[in-house]
């Protein structure tokens, strides 16, 4: 026997990751009393600055927008109850088709390996039961995201560990339903492009497909004001917009697609720690 935590770590992209995707299962497993491990692998710079600057602006100093994300993250953290925070600072590389993209330093320019080879150094010390991170198309498409996918699951075969392993994702009918909240508090904003629309439906996975269901819903307000932490990213992050009882309503089970076992636990689980405890 040993005396070691049960052990999750989240691998993310940029600061506010962490609270979209797992804020629940971070919440959750932490007052649970597991470890929980966050690790952020760029520095947000391609957020918004400074009153709303966006990258390209005269305005806009990917260094400040960077150190007040640091910032963020560390509160959503706290509320979060997340008991380790590690930091890989590569240089956000922007959504796809950025010049930012092709800047050295960036995450999208970092060879895999070298990425793997850190990220392995963490597994190794911290010696996770569980990994989450993105599918192989950072969940809707972002090169960090995908980048972190890739050196995630190149970091796992660095190592001896054999953790459960998770891919986050989301049911069909919920993304359905999301977009039709959108639609709702659309107000007088202008209306969504269809194509965006159509592309939103194809995100996540058929219902049936989804392995883990983690009902969160306990925690839901912790994850919401996670997000609020991300006061800089306000204009981007939509979910704020829906106040917390709708937020619960939409946000309160997290769902995630188990592609690494040796428990033989049977699917579809309500737990991701199932087999372990």
């Amino acid at each position: 026997m040993t005396d070691r935590p049960l052990t999750l770590m989240a691998v993310h992209a940029h600061p506010d990751d962490e609270a979209t995707g797992t804020g629940g299962v971070l919440a959750r497993y932490a007052a649970e009393g597991i470890r929980t491990v966050l690790v952020t692998c760029t520095d947000g710079g391609c957020g918004d600055g400074i009153d709303g600057a966006k990258p390209g602006d005269a305005q806009h100093d990917p260094a400040a927008v960077a150190a007040l994300r640091r910032k963020e993250l560390e509160a959503s953290c706290e509320v979060l109850k997340i008991s380790d925070l590690e930091t890989l600072d590569y240089a956000d590389s922007g959504m796809m088709g950025w010049s930012s993209n092709d800047a050295p330093g960036s995450f999208w320019q970092t060879p895999v390996e070298q990425g793997a080879a850190r990220l392995a150094d963490l597994m190794r010390h911290y010696r996770p039961d569980v990994v989450v991170t993105y599918d192989e198309n950072g969940f809707y498409g972002h090169p960090d995201h995908i980048q972190a996918h890739r050196i995630t699951m190149a970091a796992l075969e660095l190592t001896d560990l054999s953790p459960k392993v998770y891919w986050t994702t989301m049911p069909r009918s919920g993304m359905q339903r999301f977009g039709e909240i959108m639609r709702e508090l659309h107000g007088d904003r202008p209306a969504p492009d269809p194509a965006e629309t159509a592309a939103l439906a194809e995100i996540g996975l058929p219902d049936d497909e989804i392995t883990t269901w983690v009902d969160t819903t306990a925690y839901s307000g912790q994850k919401f004001d996670a997000l609020a932490a991300h006061a800089s990213q306000g204009e981007n992050i939509f979910f704020l917009r829906m106040g917390k009882e709708r937020f619960a309503e939409l946000m309160g089970v997290e769902t995630f697609l188990r592609v690494q076992d040796t428990t033989g636990t049977p699917v579809p689980e309500t737990d991701l720690f199932a087999g372990l405890r």
